[in-house]
């Protein structure tokens, strides 16, 4: 009986990321969920791919570190944001991410799928998961970088064919924050209007 006790104590004190879901598997429920959200023909007309679009992103979002996507793309700007402008930036920096990336989902899906290739271990902390978009002619790979915080695997950066999307912000918030008399809420405000326009660029 005091063994019994003695497992069973053991195994509540256990690290956290003993428990959790591994980073690939951390993936694959949210993004199938998100493959068949666009495969589904209730969303086919156009009036109805706003709402596709926000049911995507209710389903991924989770699953990415928004403040760490953020902190990279600015780079060394960031120390030039205080602790507001930082949330601030956040919350519509991932608005936009959403926005943008979904809706060319949207309009260049036609029915690929996504297949799993396998996760490595870089640290306790940080992973990488391999993944391929299958099409009729091509094979495109999709790395997912991947962070351990508390007891989640979260996303920091994806990398498709090569190309990150932290950097890709990175260079032009740069380019943006270039001067020292460019204030964060210009960035900010930036960011809110390109938000609100129907159609984004990139």
């Amino acid at each position: 009986m005091i063994k019994l006790i003695s497992m069973i104590a053991a195994l509540l004190v256990l690290p956290s990321f003993v428990l959790a879901a591994s980073p690939m598997e951390t993936l694959k429920k949210p993004v199938q969920e998100g493959i068949d959200l666009l495969r589904d023909p209730a969303y086919a007309a156009a009036d109805k791919k706003a709402e596709q679009r926000d049911r995507i992103w209710a389903t991924v979002q989770e699953i990415f570190d928004f403040r760490l996507i953020s902190a990279s793309a600015l780079g060394r700007n960031w120390k030039r944001f205080n602790a507001a402008e930082k949330t601030e930036f956040t919350s519509v920096f991932s608005q936009l991410m959403g926005k943008t990336y979904i809706g060319k989902i949207q309009g260049q899906y036609s029915d690929e799928e996504l297949v799993f290739l396998g996760e490595e271990l870089i640290s306790d902390k940080k992973a990488l998961v391999r993944s391929e978009i299958v099409r009729r002619d091509a094979r495109i790979p999709v790395d997912y970088y991947m962070r351990r915080k508390n007891d989640q695997w979260l996303v920091y950066d994806v990398k498709v064919e090569g190309i990150g999307l932290v950097l890709n912000y990175r260079r032009q918030f740069n380019t943006f924050m270039a001067s020292d008399d460019t204030k964060p809420m210009e960035l900010i405000e930036k960011l809110k209007a390109k938000l609100e326009k129907d159609d984004i660029d990139n």
